[in-house]
């Protein structure tokens, strides 16, 4: 893949590569901001959102787990858990293999709220989808989706390969 050179010493992909990558990324963007003016209920923040999804996913994690799965600085990690726990949403308790460490884990009033906040997001991009595509548009929307849920789960690097 040929790229080009940024004045700042990055990289960036040429081409159609780079124009499908611009897309996808003002699609995704436009969608998260019409849905979140949409929703109704305020957000918890994308912070907050990431961690209780991962949790309620993943189930018990570390918040050295947490903060590498989700690509957060583990500062910024503390100040939210601190919260988190705070408001009954996770809690923190001593690992019982390694007392160093602890393990968070996701609330029935953190699932509430998880769960609340992805409802009225999914009522509304369903319908959304249902007014807007065709059922043939509705399943490449499924495929792209999934494919979009790899490339987020990949462990690749986050910057493109300088090979050419």
């Amino acid at each position: 893949m040929q790229t080009e050179a940024d004045p700042r010493g990055a990289r960036e992909p040429a081409g159609e590569l780079a124009e499908l990558a611009r897309h996808v990324r003002e699609g995704v963007g436009r969608l998260n901001w019409r849905m979140r003016s949409e929703a109704g209920a305020p957000s918890p923040g994308p912070t907050v959102l990431a961690v209780l999804s991962r949790l309620y996913r993943a189930g018990t994690q570390t918040p050295g787990e947490l903060a590498e799965s989700e690509r957060i600085h583990p500062q910024s990690l503390t100040r939210v858990l601190a919260s988190l726990v705070e408001r009954g949403l996770v809690t923190r308790t001593a690992d019982p293999s390694d007392g160093r460490r602890s393990l968070i884990d996701i609330t029935h009033a953190g699932r509430i709220v998880l769960r609340d906040f992805s409802i009225s997001r999914e009522r509304w991009l369903a319908a959304a989808m249902e007014r807007a595509l065709s059922p043939t548009e509705q399943q490449l929307l499924r495929m792209a989706a999934d494919l979009m849920l790899r490339m987020a789960d990949s462990t690749e690097p986050a910057t493109p390969s300088d090979e050419s």
